[in-house]
């Protein structure tokens, strides 16, 4: 590249370049002045959670769920759904495509802070005008201009323009990654829940079918009791009544169970015909988890929701930051070399090379308020971000809190639901007992049997409740994610960083 080495020149380009430089990034700096922000991400010791997410009955802090927290269940037909579903499910390829989408914006973003370098080559046949500038011999002859050069072009981005904008496209790409742990997430735990209420229609299905053959029993008892004259056709017909309503009952969980079926087909992503082919749940009873120690902080980075907000709050600094620097003048650097003739039939000689350099600013100087338009707008954008991120955060503890103190209050519930159960398990025997000998009558009969179906129903319910609560719990923890594992905690931190100030 040719040099400047005129003595008078560059100290005086210099110096003009310099002040140009500093008059217009101080007119910049002061043009967006009364524009910004008072809002901050909220930390966890904002958050009253000291009592709420806190078990007085544990001696000793528990561990969070580990990524394989489902296989606790016991149940590996549990485990197989799961995985094929991640594998095949059009929910994460979606969130797959977004990753890949932020990924190629930052790639894009991070183009400018390199030089840009492009050759090109042209041959164009001419004929110049013999009556305007062209002097013989060229006016009114045809000429071959042949060109071949290299261009080179660099934006020195002083105000970090251009590395905001690479920032802020990382930043929306690690919110997406941290979306799409989120979505595996509740998709585990989408086919967790159905196949616990799988678990719990099968286990209704067995009672059901057990009182359709109690209540068939019954018809025989009844219809001995009709040909010794101790009941009558009332009885009878009352005993055919109650069990065609059992059938109907049992008919009606069947098709409930089919249901359930195919819709853990499709959460698989293989259609609903894939749950057709699974067989009766068989998952075992959990323990309570113990809550892992500092809670309230430390999920800060367990939760995928979380973390995917708060760098939502992160891209938003960053684009406000892009924003600021549009106000200071760009300043650009171009090179080109090359040759360009038309009177050689080669191109390459010392007389054809052509040689450009120098720097180009710009600044704007009137555009209508467009640009603190822009940057209000940012503003807006950041405080939008962190009031979602505040409230995910506040969501994210209620949510801890309430499964806890669901599964204490079901803890309180099992043993007196099963003390009921048995009670009225022993009522059943021994009303069905007294009706068969003709000391109590079909009516006390069926409201005993109507007591410990119930019983039944509600245990199961509520063995199926508990199940429930502790998959939401799994959830509400994290279902094993680690932000320092995922490589999306801020600032290298297992939980959330210090929030960064626009």
């Amino acid at each position: 590249m040719k040099r400047i080495t005129s003595p008078a020149f560059r100290p005086r380009a210099i110096a003009t370049v310099v002040a140009m430089i500093g008059l217009l990034g101080l007119s910049g700096c002061a043009s967006f002045s009364g524009i910004g922000s008072d809002k901050k991400p909220a930390q966890a010791s904002d958050f009253a959670t000291q009592q709420s997410l806190s078990n007085p009955q544990q001696q000793t802090a528990g561990q969070w769920p580990g990524s394989d927290w489902v296989r606790q269940f016991g149940d590996a037909q549990l485990s197989a759904l799961i995985d094929e579903a991640l594998a095949s499910s059009p929910n994460l390829q979606q969130a797959q495509a977004r990753i890949a989408a932020a990924g190629a914006m930052a790639e894009a973003r991070g183009a400018p802070l390199l030089p840009n370098v492009s050759a090109e080559a042209s041959f164009t046949r001419n004929q110049f005008s013999a009556t305007t500038i062209y002097p013989e011999p060229y006016g009114g002859n045809w000429y071959n201009e042949k060109k071949a050069g290299i261009n080179i072009g660099y934006e020195l981005d002083l105000w970090n323009k251009n590395h905001a904008a690479l920032a802020q496209a990382i930043s929306s790409e690690k919110a997406a990654e941290a979306s799409e742990q989120e979505a595996r997430l509740a998709l585990t735990t989408s086919i967790v829940s159905a196949y616990s209420q799988l678990a719990a229609q099968y286990a209704l299905h067995d009672i059901l079918q057990r009182t359709v053959d109690q209540r068939e029993s019954l018809q025989k008892i009844t219809a001995d009791r009709v040909r010794t004259g101790l009941d009558t056709q009332i009885e009878r017909n009352q005993s055919r009544s109650s069990s065609a309503d059992a059938r109907a009952q049992l008919e009606q969980s069947e098709g409930q169970i089919l249901l359930t079926r195919q819709q853990l087909g499709a959460l698989t992503g293989k259609g609903p015909d894939r749950g057709l082919q699974l067989v009766a749940p068989q998952m075992t009873r959990l323990t309570t988890p113990a809550l892992p120690a500092d809670l309230p902080l430390n999920l800060l980075g367990r939760r995928p929701d979380i973390v995917a907000a708060r760098w939502q709050v992160e891209a938003a600094s960053h684009g406000i930051d892009v924003a600021k620097a549009r106000f200071y003048p760009d300043i650009n650097l171009s090179a080109m070399i090359g040759f360009d003739t038309l009177i050689n039939n080669n191109p390459f000689t010392a007389a054809s090379k052509s040689i450009a350099y120098g720097p180009a600013i710009s600044l704007p100087i009137f555009e209508g308020g467009a640009l603190r338009a822009g940057l209000k707008g940012e503003y807006a954008n950041y405080d939008l971000a962190v009031a979602t991120y505040n409230k995910t955060l506040n969501d994210a503890y209620a949510d801890v809190a309430r499964q806890i103190a669901s599964i204490n209050s079901t803890e309180r519930q099992l043993p007196i639901r099963r003390e009921a159960l048995e009670a009225a398990e022993r009522a059943y025997d021994l009303a069905r007992e007294r009706y068969r000998i003709g000391l109590v009558s079909q009516l006390t009969l069926l409201s005993a049997e109507t007591g410990v179906l119930a019983q039944r129903q509600a245990m199961v319910n509520l063995e199926a409740a508990r199940r429930d609560q502790q998959v939401a719990l799994y959830k509400a923890l994290g279902g094993g994610f680690d932000a320092q594992q995922a490589g999306l905690a801020l600032n290298g931190q297992s939980g959330q960083s210090t929030p960064r100030q626009p």
